[in-house]
Protein backbone atom coordinates (compact mmCIF):
# COMPACT_ATOMS: atom_id res chain seq x y z
CA UNK A 1 0.00 0.00 0.00
CA UNK A 2 1.36 2.98 -1.02
CA UNK A 3 2.17 5.90 1.99
CA UNK A 4 -0.75 8.53 2.03
CA UNK A 5 1.63 11.36 0.97
CA UNK A 6 2.76 9.70 -1.75
CA UNK A 7 1.75 12.37 -3.98
CA UNK A 8 3.48 15.24 -1.97
CA UNK A 9 6.82 15.27 -3.80
CA UNK A 10 7.69 19.04 -1.83
CA UNK A 11 7.89 20.31 1.54
CA UNK A 12 4.78 22.63 2.19
CA UNK A 13 6.90 25.01 4.37
CA UNK A 14 10.08 25.25 2.18
CA UNK A 15 9.81 23.67 -1.06
CA UNK A 16 12.48 21.18 -0.54
CA UNK A 17 12.72 17.78 -2.41
CA UNK A 18 14.10 16.09 0.64
CA UNK A 19 10.35 15.28 1.69
CA UNK A 20 10.48 11.73 3.18
CA UNK A 21 8.26 9.42 5.21
CA UNK A 22 8.66 9.70 8.79
CA UNK A 23 5.95 7.24 9.72
CA UNK A 24 2.78 5.84 8.66
CA UNK A 25 0.79 9.21 8.36
CA UNK A 26 3.42 11.75 7.91
CA UNK A 27 6.14 12.84 6.20
CA UNK A 28 9.38 14.86 7.57
CA UNK A 29 11.36 17.76 5.43
CA UNK A 30 15.41 17.10 5.78
CA UNK A 31 16.36 20.28 4.89
CA UNK A 32 13.66 22.51 7.68
CA UNK A 33 12.81 19.96 9.96
CA UNK A 34 8.74 20.37 9.41
CA UNK A 35 6.93 17.43 9.79
CA UNK A 36 3.33 17.20 8.19
CA UNK A 37 1.08 15.14 9.33
CA UNK A 38 -1.59 13.57 6.91
CA UNK A 39 -4.84 13.89 9.42
CA UNK A 40 -8.49 12.96 7.97
CA UNK A 41 -10.84 16.18 6.33
CA UNK A 42 -13.96 16.95 8.40
CA UNK A 43 -16.92 16.16 6.81
CA UNK A 44 -20.77 16.19 7.52
CA UNK A 45 -23.78 14.53 6.43
CA UNK A 46 -27.55 15.46 6.90
CA UNK A 47 -30.57 13.01 7.59
CA UNK A 48 -33.39 15.21 7.19
CA UNK A 49 -37.14 13.10 7.74
CA UNK A 50 -40.37 14.11 6.91
CA UNK A 51 -44.00 14.32 8.71
CA UNK A 52 -44.60 11.09 6.56
CA UNK A 53 -41.56 9.15 7.77
CA UNK A 54 -39.57 9.93 4.39
CA UNK A 55 -35.92 10.78 4.14
CA UNK A 56 -34.31 13.20 1.99
CA UNK A 57 -32.32 11.94 -0.11
CA UNK A 58 -30.44 13.45 -3.39
CA UNK A 59 -28.90 11.77 -6.82
CA UNK A 60 -25.45 12.34 -7.31
CA UNK A 61 -24.46 14.77 -9.93
CA UNK A 62 -20.48 14.33 -9.56
CA UNK A 63 -17.88 11.56 -9.19
CA UNK A 64 -17.17 9.54 -7.56
CA UNK A 65 -20.36 7.61 -7.89
CA UNK A 66 -22.19 10.14 -9.82
CA UNK A 67 -25.67 8.59 -10.40
CA UNK A 68 -25.96 6.86 -7.04
CA UNK A 69 -28.07 7.83 -4.26
CA UNK A 70 -26.27 9.77 -1.48
CA UNK A 71 -27.28 12.39 1.17
CA UNK A 72 -26.94 15.83 1.67
CA UNK A 73 -23.39 16.76 2.80
CA UNK A 74 -20.03 17.63 2.19
CA UNK A 75 -16.39 19.03 3.41
CA UNK A 76 -16.31 21.69 6.16
CA UNK A 77 -14.65 24.91 5.50
CA UNK A 78 -11.56 26.51 7.12
CA UNK A 79 -13.53 27.64 10.75
CA UNK A 80 -16.87 26.33 10.70
CA UNK A 81 -18.08 24.18 12.85
CA UNK A 82 -19.96 20.35 11.97
CA UNK A 83 -23.25 21.62 12.57
CA UNK A 84 -22.68 24.89 10.22
CA UNK A 85 -21.01 23.10 7.58
CA UNK A 86 -24.08 20.89 7.36
CA UNK A 87 -26.17 23.81 7.90
CA UNK A 88 -24.28 25.32 4.71
CA UNK A 89 -24.42 22.11 2.68
CA UNK A 90 -27.93 21.49 3.10
CA UNK A 91 -28.75 24.82 1.93
CA UNK A 92 -26.10 25.37 -1.12
CA UNK A 93 -27.50 21.39 -1.99
CA UNK A 94 -31.09 21.77 -1.70
CA UNK A 95 -31.94 25.20 -1.11
CA UNK A 96 -33.35 24.03 2.79
CA UNK A 97 -32.52 26.38 5.56
CA UNK A 98 -31.59 23.58 9.09
CA UNK A 99 -33.07 24.85 12.24
CA UNK A 100 -31.81 22.20 14.34
CA UNK A 101 -28.90 20.12 14.09
CA UNK A 102 -28.06 16.96 16.25
CA UNK A 103 -24.89 14.92 16.02
CA UNK A 104 -25.77 11.28 15.48
CA UNK A 105 -22.61 9.39 15.11
CA UNK A 106 -19.42 9.78 12.86
CA UNK A 107 -17.84 7.21 10.35
CA UNK A 108 -14.20 7.01 8.73
CA UNK A 109 -14.14 7.28 4.86
CA UNK A 110 -12.24 8.01 2.07
CA UNK A 111 -13.01 10.13 -0.80
CA UNK A 112 -11.53 10.19 -4.04
CA UNK A 113 -10.97 14.22 -5.26
CA UNK A 114 -8.82 14.95 -8.61
CA UNK A 115 -7.44 11.20 -8.62
CA UNK A 116 -5.94 12.13 -4.82
CA UNK A 117 -7.47 10.10 -2.19
CA UNK A 118 -9.07 12.23 0.91
CA UNK A 119 -9.31 10.33 4.01
CA UNK A 120 -12.26 12.28 5.84
CA UNK A 121 -14.41 11.51 8.93
CA UNK A 122 -18.07 12.09 8.33
CA UNK A 123 -20.36 13.06 11.19
CA UNK A 124 -23.72 12.51 10.58
CA UNK A 125 -26.37 14.90 12.22
CA UNK A 126 -30.35 14.70 12.40
CA UNK A 127 -30.96 17.97 10.43
CA UNK A 128 -34.98 19.89 10.87
CA UNK A 129 -36.11 21.90 8.73
CA UNK A 130 -39.18 23.55 8.89
CA UNK A 131 -40.57 23.75 5.52
CA UNK A 132 -39.73 21.97 2.43
CA UNK A 133 -41.23 24.49 0.13
CA UNK A 134 -38.95 25.64 -2.91
CA UNK A 135 -36.45 23.18 -2.28
CA UNK A 136 -34.38 21.33 -5.36
CA UNK A 137 -31.47 19.92 -6.23
CA UNK A 138 -28.13 22.30 -6.52
CA UNK A 139 -24.52 22.21 -6.45
CA UNK A 140 -23.42 18.77 -7.07
CA UNK A 141 -27.19 17.00 -6.15
CA UNK A 142 -28.55 16.30 -9.36
CA UNK A 143 -32.11 15.25 -7.94
CA UNK A 144 -34.02 15.25 -5.00
CA UNK A 145 -36.15 12.58 -3.45
CA UNK A 146 -38.67 12.25 -0.21
CA UNK A 147 -38.01 8.40 0.45
CA UNK A 148 -39.84 6.29 3.21
CA UNK A 149 -37.94 4.52 5.60
CA UNK A 150 -39.16 1.41 4.58
CA UNK A 151 -38.23 2.00 1.01
CA UNK A 152 -34.98 2.71 1.75
CA UNK A 153 -32.32 0.50 -0.09
CA UNK A 154 -28.71 1.19 1.54
CA UNK A 155 -26.80 -0.97 -1.82
CA UNK A 156 -27.89 1.85 -3.72
CA UNK A 157 -25.76 4.70 -2.23
CA UNK A 158 -22.70 5.03 -4.14
CA UNK A 159 -20.48 5.67 -1.37
CA UNK A 160 -19.24 3.51 1.51
CA UNK A 161 -19.67 5.96 4.71
CA UNK A 162 -23.15 7.21 3.22
CA UNK A 163 -24.39 3.23 2.59
CA UNK A 164 -22.98 2.25 6.17
CA UNK A 165 -24.69 5.25 8.08
CA UNK A 166 -27.83 4.65 6.05
CA UNK A 167 -27.65 1.42 7.52
CA UNK A 168 -26.89 2.25 11.29
CA UNK A 169 -29.29 5.51 11.06
CA UNK A 170 -32.33 2.58 9.79
CA UNK A 171 -31.46 0.49 12.34
CA UNK A 172 -30.71 2.72 15.40
CA UNK A 173 -32.81 5.63 14.76
CA UNK A 174 -36.78 6.52 14.57
CA UNK A 175 -38.42 9.09 13.02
Amino acid sequence: MKHPLHQFRFCPKCGSQHFVEHNQKSKHCQTCGFTYYFNPSAATVALITDAQGRLLVTRRGKEPARGTLDLPGGFCDMWETGEEGVAREVREETGLEVTRTQFLFSLPNTYLYSDFLVHTVDMFFRCQVDSTLGSHAMDDAAELMWIPLQDIRPEEFGLDSIRLGVKKFLANFTI
